[in-house]
């Protein structure tokens, strides 16, 4: 019980108490989160691995596919091991740093993430309503230029949130009520005037995922309009195919993100155990299906990926 007495003058020490509620079934919580995880790590490395290996592959589709599986990757090691470590070894203790350094890490992955499903739906919106310029609009490098930028906006975005928080003095009781280092979460916890924090981090939320998710309701705007002008019917489903992966993508990449943020700041009425068991989806799932979504959708990556799963 001392470690969760710590006091204010005590070393910088947080304590993460996993799910509320369900500390009881930890260990049943822990052994699909573990499975989730494995099968995602697997699935972007063989994806990785697959585009490296294939000279057909290295085109601005599959580059972008495998910045997503970076950033999906990220954000899942970012939390998984160490709520691992809470759930079957009891190690909650997480010191002040370390809490930063993870909370950093995260949402700058999960900025970058976002970036590079806009700049999928502008890949997307080119090959449709441009195919005939799509190869000098859309080259590696300007992609890996796209990527780079968005990697910075994370950055320059999370810092200050960082750098805030590390401001704020902490009560007595350290325990944060998450298996990670949710922003929201450890405000909860200080005991000083949190409206600076709490107002820049809806400031980061509307300038990244609000912005994103506008550009690309933008683009599909704009796609649907060019669909919407072709005579043949069969040009529609094809050009609306090869959206779909890319649309699978974005609803099961938002939908938990946005949910978990909104709740977070604006609903008093969601037991804590319900809201952290759909933060973990956000965590867990989509980094695991993103990968699966375009293996089965993309003829071309499909059949690359059995050709080295034949061989092994």
């Amino acid at each position: 019980m001392s470690a969760f007495n710590l006091t204010s003058s005590g070393p910088p020490t947080f304590i993460l108490n996993g799910i509320p509620g369900l500390e009881a079934a930890h260990i049943w919580i822990s052994i699909p989160f573990c499975l989730f995880y494995v099968i995602s790590l697997v699935v972007n490395f063989m994806v990785l691995f697959v585009v490296s290996k294939e000279p057909t592959l290295r085109k601005p589709m599959y580059l972008l596919l495998c910045m997503l599986g970076l950033t999906d990757i990220g954000v899942s090691t970012c939390v998984v091991p160490k709520a691992l470590c809470v759930f079957w070894f009891g190690f909650k203790g997480i010191t002040m740093d370390g809490c930063l350094t993870q909370m950093f890490f995260l949402y700058m992955f999960d900025i970058t993430h976002s970036a590079i499903l806009v700049t999928m739906g502008y890949d997307r919106y080119v090959a449709i309503c441009n195919p005939l310029r799509y190869d000098t609009i859309l080259t590696n490098a300007r992609i890996a230029k796209l990527g780079l930028v968005g990697l910075i906006r994370g950055v320059l975005f999370v810092l200050p949130l960082a750098l805030l928080l590390r401001r704020l003095p902490f009560c007595a009781n350290r325990v944060i009520l998450d298996t990670y280092c949710e922003h929201m979460a450890v405000l909860k916890i200080s005991c000083g005037d949190t409206r600076v924090n709490r107002t820049y981090g809806l400031v980061i939320l509307l300038m990244t995922i609000g912005l994103d998710l506008a550009l690309i309701s933008l683009t599909y705007g704009l796609i649907i309009r060019a669909v919407l002008r072709m005579s043949s019917k069969k040009a529609h489903q094809k050009a609306l195919n090869t959206c779909t992966a890319h649309i699978c993508v974005i609803l099961i990449s938002y939908t938990p993100n946005l949910f978990s943020s909104l709740t977070q700041r604006f609903s008093q009425g969601i037991a804590d155990h319900i809201h952290l068991l759909l933060t973990s989806i956000h965590i867990v799932v989509p980094p695991m299906l993103n990968p699966i979504i375009y293996g089965v959708k993309t003829k071309e990556l499909r059949n690359k990926v059995g050709k080295y799963i034949c061989r092994m």
